[in-house]
């Protein structure tokens, strides 16, 4: 019987190689699926008249010394580029008229050799190299889709004459790419010829004349066994993969006589030699170690330190998301404050931004609007009060959350704001909002013909401003309604000569640390109080909000 199990997974296969690809060697079986493979005999022992040896059957050999049995079964290791000649090139070069450039001249001059030394080692597989006008044609022609009757599109017409062949020519020394990795302002003709990701690519493909007997050489009859890929990172991109330990593939033809072939594919690479390996690790060596010495180059020896006794704070932060919000077309104001003593922060460093305008998208009951908008702050604290009674305060984030719709209609949709973490890493955090609102329906119907509502003047007032100097802040007779949420997402560094230092410095900032840890613990702990305070207070007011009867027991009727 034939194979029980076919190989039916033509998809690519990639791999990564740092060897050079002039050693990549590959066996190829290729073998006919016929009767006279499945039958099996042996020689008759006993002579009789009713008895006929099957030997007889067998073919004989045929004027050019092939026997068909040989033609049916074929086995060949082919290296990376390696021709070789097809029946119908062998017909084909050898009429000097046909030769139109300098390769098909020098393929000519190979097939003479050939022929004047026995003969091609081939019969049936043979190669397509990365120079042959096969390659061109196969990759100008590629289809899109699996329809037969597809029609290439404009951009498939425009795309089929982007050739990815390798470039001798290249801006490199030592591994180090001289030309520059970004253009700023590119002109229209680099713009024409570099508006496609341009991977340098070699392609080779192993081919199968599968034609009848007595009749190779047409071009009906080719089939692509395999087709192999490199590009300049040492990417082999292999279609079909090789067989390994699955099984075989098939190929049917069509015609006539539909007959059945199977083939394998295996890698039989020689492995390095320990002398090359080693070789080849002290010239990676070599080029690390010469990168390593340009990007020293390029980062300088000077490392900017921060004065004694201070605290540099830097921030890579993101503005995540918003939700939770009344209207759509969101985007977000934000700006850091920073507490009016011992910090300070450069003259460049911009300490407010505004995302863009983004429509939201439904995510359960609640309606998102994804910003990712990048942001980086840089602040310096200096601590300069001794006293063991003074706290340090820490940079707040304030934020405004506002909607802009197709009629520019206008409004606020809510204010939030949020304390910097005080240790370093990443976090996350989610600043609840809220917006003010007046009595009566006048002012929401206001805001929703023609946008417009209360606003503050100054967004510090979201939470105890800085300037304030007062014991207690009264809101007293400020009306708000609770909104959405606002994500942030923040890296916070911390740099500081405190954190390397053994002497009083380090035990100075580390107290000025834990006593800021401190202090955000104890806001906390004031906070869950409060919060339970409130809940008790509710508690006896619907107490005392019951009748009279539910509370005290009711007496006893004596009849």
């Amino acid at each position: 019987m034939a194979e029980a199990v076919w190989n039916t997974d033509t998809g690519e296969a990639v791999y990564r190689s740092r060897d050079p690809v002039c050693n990549l060697r590959l066996r190829v079986h290729l073998q006919r699926i016929t009767a006279s493979n499945f039958l099996h005999y042996q020689p008759a022992t006993q002579s009789g008249k009713d008895i006929i040896d099957l030997g007889t059957f067998r073919p004989h050999p045929t004027a050019s010394g092939h026997r068909p049995d040989e033609d049916e079964e074929e086995e060949i290791v082919i290296g990376w580029q390696e021709k070789l000649f097809s029946q119908f090139e062998m017909d084909l070069y050898q009429n000097e008229a046909a030769c139109q450039s300098p390769l098909d001249y020098q393929y000519r001059q190979e097939i003479l050799k050939l022929e004047n030394s026995g003969g091609r080692k081939n019969q049936r597989i043979f190669t397509y190299t990365d120079s042959d006008r096969y390659t061109n044609l196969e990759e100008h022609c590629q289809k899109m889709t699996t329809a037969a009757s597809e029609v290439p599109s404009f951009l498939v017409e425009r795309m089929a004459n982007v050739r990815r062949r390798r470039q001798d020519k290249r801006g490199m020394e030592g591994g180090i790419l001289k030309s520059r990795m970004v253009t700023w302002e590119p002109s229209e003709e680099f713009v024409k010829n570099n508006h496609v990701i341009n991977t340098p690519l070699q392609t080779m493909y192993i081919m199968a004349d599968l034609g009848p007997y007595g009749k190779l050489g047409y071009k009906t009859y080719e089939h692509v066994l395999c087709t192999l890929k490199v590009d300049s990172n040492g990417v082999i991109t292999v279609k079909p993969d090789f067989t390994g330990l699955k099984g075989p593939y098939r190929i049917e033809t069509n015609g006539e006589k539909q007959e059945l072939w199977k083939y394998t594919i295996h890698n039989v690479s020689s492995l390095a030699q320990p002398e090359e390996e080693e070789r080849e690790q002290r010239v990676f060596k070599d080029l690390y170690g010469r990168h390593k010495e340009y990007l020293s180059s390029l980062v300088g020896t000077d490392f900017e330190m921060t004065a004694p006794g201070a605290l540099r704070l830097f921030v890579n932060g993101e503005v995540v998301s918003a939700q939770g919000y009344e209207y759509d077309n969101l985007y977000v104001h934000f700006f850091v404050e920073l507490p009016t003593t011992n910090w300070s922060s450069p003259a460049f460093q911009q300490l407010s931004g505004v995302t863009q305008t983004c429509a939201t998208k439904s995510l359960g009951l609640d309606k998102v609007a994804y910003f990712s908008y990048p942001f980086t702050l840089e602040a310096l604290f200096l601590h300069e009060d001794e006293s063991a009674d003074a706290l340090p305060e820490w940079p707040v984030l304030y934020c405004e959350v506002l909607s802009l719709d197709f009629w520019q209609r206008y409004r606020v949709e809510g204010y939030g704001a949020a304390m910097l973490p005080a240790t370093p890493g990443s976090h996350t955090l989610r600043v609840s909002t809220w917006r003010p609102m007046d009595l009566g329906p006048v002012a929401e119907l206001r805001r929703f013909f023609i946008g417009g509502s209360l606003e503050l003047e100054d967004l510090s007032y979201v939470r105890i401003p800085g300037t304030f100097k007062g014991e207690r802040l009264s809101r007293f007779g400020l009306r708000t309604e609770t909104t959405g949420t606002v994500t942030f997402r923040l890296h916070c560094l911390q740099q500081s000569r405190a954190f390397m230092e053994s002497s009083s410095l380090r035990k100075r900032m580390r107290s000025v640390l834990d006593r800021l840890e401190g202090f955000s613990q104890q806001s906390s702990i004031h906070n869950v109080l409060e919060a339970f305070h409130r809940a008790q207070r509710r508690m006896q007011e619907a107490r005392e909000s019951l009748p009279q009867d539910l509370v005290s027991p009711s007496e006893t009727l004596v009849t």
